[in-house]
């Protein structure tokens, strides 16, 4: 005789508050993204760093970070994924202070190392933690959703907050208001937040930790350097590199019964399927923040702060997004949900292909489209994902998405990036190499040449700029329109995510 599965538990009060604690490691991990905007010049002025130096200041966090949280996951599985938590806070914490009071760029470039450590054992730690709290579907998707708009506001936040610390203190003030965050949760956590870890984990493959980490950041780099600089066959042998390691990673996770990602992950399409559209969508978000900050900036001629505070507008509908999806989710095919979603930011970028050299508002409203449709999409398929993987694996799930997430923002910004200015250059053909080569050179060239040859020339770069974005933006609509239609099919006949997690519970092996 079948029974019928018992009713989820619902989460109370207690969960709830839980939750609050747990976004705010996740907002100040991905402020920490954007949080050196401003401060760069004060940096540059007090510590001295060479162009290299500069260089790693800014990437050393995400690197660290996208090289470590598939490690991470997997060992928040084994040890406890609170516990993980509050040694990464500890980390983030002792790294933000020795940030903030480095007296040389190796040390600072040292305390990002680190502070990118530590946000690798937060990032998947929370998101796992969210889907051990909420067994309930419904609860399950407002919590993710409310998570997913938590992280993408982190990332406008950091550098409004960068710029209103630094009006007021010195330039390490950006990293000290990560300490009294990490304080309260150090102490909140243990109070409110259960342990949660795999019952039966085996044994830890520490060969596949160095696999990892060859396998993520040579092509993170490769990807980060085609967009900032063009291609280079030094930046494709990069990803070449990355892409082997990354074939020997994946061929030891199928031999192995102690891989570092398990394979029960992916007898279902929902894990994959979420994976892979969670990708795109981030390629989208990415790609087109690389063109909406330098647009307001340097086509409008917006100062730092200005052009942050001006990003923030498209934040208040994108904020609302993510629960009314959810909330549709329940009553809807989530496969509709999800293609509705990409269909709709791929209307934002066709918003944004209208844009002229002086159309802030249609920039904005375009950027707040595309976000709400990345929103949708970001927080139906994390649910999706993790709801379809065991209960006793979420911290390796959290962390395939999130990693997928890096992939996809870096490949964002290279692909449409490299679009953009291949645009640009071809209309600047006859400028000087400076003007030529990025729409910053173009204004400090026109700064220097002065008169209405250097107005002339800002003209030009500012309108190629804008032609090269509309290039970009028609490519990532038709990207997000494909990515609309294998949603349709590739999730067909998905069940919903409380059958997808019964299926996985079912699979696993039962611990005595």
């Amino acid at each position: 005789m079948t029974h019928p599965a018992a009713p989820a538990r619902l989460a109370g009060r207690r969960e709830w508050i839980a939750f609050t604690v747990l976004v705010l490691p996740l907002l100040l991990v991905s402020m920490d993204v954007s949080v050196l905007y401003f401060a760069i010049p004060a940096i540059t002025r007090e510590l001295d760093p060479s162009a290299s130096q500069q260089l790693w200041i800014f990437d050393s966090y995400a690197f660290a970070l996208s090289g470590l949280l598939i490690t991470m996951g997997s060992l928040g599985d084994r040890i406890g994924r609170r516990k993980l938590l509050l040694i990464g806070a500890a980390a983030f914490g002792l790294a933000s202070v020795a940030a903030g009071y480095a007296g040389s760029a190796e040390m600072l470039i040292a305390a990002r190392v680190l502070l990118g450590v530590g946000g690798a054992t937060l990032m998947p730690s929370t998101l796992a933690l969210v889907r051990n709290l909420f067994q309930d579907d419904g609860q399950r998707g407002r919590a993710i959703a409310l998570w997913s708009g938590a992280m993408t506001a982190g990332i406008a936040l950091g550098s409004v907050m960068s710029g209103v610390m630094l009006n007021h203190f010195w330039w390490g003030s950006v990293f000290l208001i990560n300490v009294p965050a990490m304080l309260l949760l150090l102490a909140l956590v243990p109070l409110l937040v259960p342990e949660f870890k795999d019952p039966a984990p085996g044994r830890f493959d520490l060969v596949s930790v160095p696999l990892s980490v060859a396998a993520v950041l040579p092509v993170v780099y490769g990807l980060k350097e085609i967009a900032a600089e063009g291609f280079e066959p030094l930046h494709g042998a990069c990803i070449a590199v990355g892409l082997a390691f990354g074939y020997l990673f994946v061929r030891r996770q199928r031999i192995r019964e102690d891989a570092m990602v398990p394979r029960a992950l992916f007898r279902g399409r929902a894990f994959g399927t979420g994976i892979g559209l969670n990708t795109v969508a981030a390629f989208a978000i990415m790609g087109s923040a690389y063109f909406t900050t330098q647009y307001l900036q340097s086509v409008l001629g917006m100062g730092t702060l200005e052009a942050a505070l001006w990003s923030l507008a498209p934040s208040i509908p994108i904020g609302a997004a993510a629960p009314i999806s959810a909330t549709l989710a329940r009553t809807t095919d989530r496969a509709h949900v999800i293609a509705g979603g990409f269909v709709l930011a791929a209307a934002g970028f066709g918003v944004v292909s209208l844009v002229g050299t002086d159309s802030l508002w249609l920039a904005l409203t375009g950027a707040g489209v595309l976000g709400c449709g990345i929103v949708t999409v970001m927080s139906l398929v994390s649910d999706m994902a993790l709801a379809a993987a065991p209960a006793e694996k979420a911290g390796s799930a959290a962390s395939l998405l999130e990693t997928g997430q890096e992939f996809g923002g870096a490949l964002g910004m290279a692909l449409l990036g490299s679009l953009g200015t291949a645009v640009y250059r071809d209309d600047l053909a006859g400028a000087e190499p400076a003007a030529r080569e990025t729409l910053g050179g173009a204004v400090a060239t026109a700064g220097q040449l002065g008169g209405e040859a250097g107005g002339a020339l800002l003209a030009l770069a500012r309108e190629a700029f804008v032609h090269g974005m509309r290039y970009a933006a028609w490519g990532g609509a038709a990207l997000l329109l494909v990515a609309a239609g294998a949603a349709l099919v590739l999730l067909r006949g998905v069940g919903s995510p409380s059958a997808a997690a019964e299926s996985a519970d079912r699979e696993r092996t039962p611990v005595g």
